[in-house]
């Protein structure tokens, strides 16, 4: 399971995810920290992506363009990252599972 985080989340959820989500990458390491949504879209999705981000914008592409690439939108407002990491480890199987559903384009983790 690859993530892509937004430009919207810390770079140092990386370093603290990588034992669960080894190859963790974000937006600024692959130069799109000042793209556009949909070209951070077409990025996730030519290289197999999972995007997570808290940008509601995702969550609308998911629907009109449909998967891949998958969206995991994180809907917890203004958070900190060890809480941001936090929830990302808890629901570590239902992001599991999530990646693993050929019909799933987004989930929401409230």
């Amino acid at each position: 399971m690859r993530l892509l985080l937004d430009q919207n989340l810390s770079q140092r959820l990386k370093s603290v995810l990588i034992d669960l989500y080894p190859d963790t990458i974000h937006v600024k390491d692959v130069g799109l920290e000042s793209a556009d949504d949909i070209n951070v879209w077409a990025f996730a999705r030519e290289q197999g992506l999972t995007i997570v981000s808290k940008d509601s914008d995702f969550r609308q592409f998911s629907f009109v363009y449909g998967p891949p690439p998958k969206v995991v939108w994180i809907r917890r407002g203004n958070r900190s990252t060890s809480e941001i990491a936090s929830l990302l480890r808890d629901r570590y199987e239902d992001i599991a599972e999530f990646h693993d559903d050929e019909n799933g384009a987004f989930l929401a983790l409230v």
